[in-house]
């Protein structure tokens, strides 16, 4: 059984493109499109896709919003970012929103058919760019000092703030 896909892009030329490439590959059905997010809240459901690649930036409604809002819709259906902004803040927006992965448009086609068919099976498809923008972003440091974790390791025996206290400034 085919793969079903919805496209959403604001932009012609590249919703029909990524549509037209999409529509030749074997396994993958291309079940829709819309221009932005509210058409794609209102006739996405109707068509039942398995997997949607949807823009980040559009008027009005936005990927993002889209994406929250069709998870409630279609809760089964995959949702993968597709976009040209390589940003922390919309990554992980789209996350809490509930995409299951992030690319960027400057990947190959078949690349792109191969991430429709991972995200269908529930495999998470991130560009390799994105995960290192989000590494470099992690700390690089503990979260605790050392006496944060004494002070933590005190109160999880149970010791009084006097106890605690009196063990901190020992001298």
């Amino acid at each position: 059984m085919d793969v079903r896909v919805f496209v959403v892009d604001d932009q012609d030329l590249v919703r029909e493109g990524i549509t037209a490439l999409l529509g030749i590959q074997p396994g993958i059905e291309v079940a829709g499109s819309a221009r932005d997010g509210a058409e794609a809240v209102e006739t996405a459901p109707a068509c039942r896709p398995d997997v949607v690649l949807m823009d980040v930036r559009m008027p009005g409604i936005d990927g993002v919003a889209a994406t929250g809002l069709l998870r409630r819709s279609l809760p089964a259906c995959k949702i993968v970012m597709l976009t040209t902004f390589n940003d922390d803040e919309y990554v992980t927006r789209a996350l809490k929103a509930g995409a299951v992965g992030y690319l960027l448009k400057n990947l190959p086609a078949a690349e792109l058919a191969r991430a429709v068919r991972l995200a269908h099976v529930g495999v998470a498809q991130f560009d390799q760019t994105v995960i290192a923008n989000l590494a470099a972003g992690l700390p690089t440091r503990e979260l605790l000092t050392p006496r944060e974790r004494e002070v933590l390791r005190l109160i999880s025996a149970g010791a009084t703030n006097k106890e605690i206290a009196s063990r901190l400034y020992q001298r």
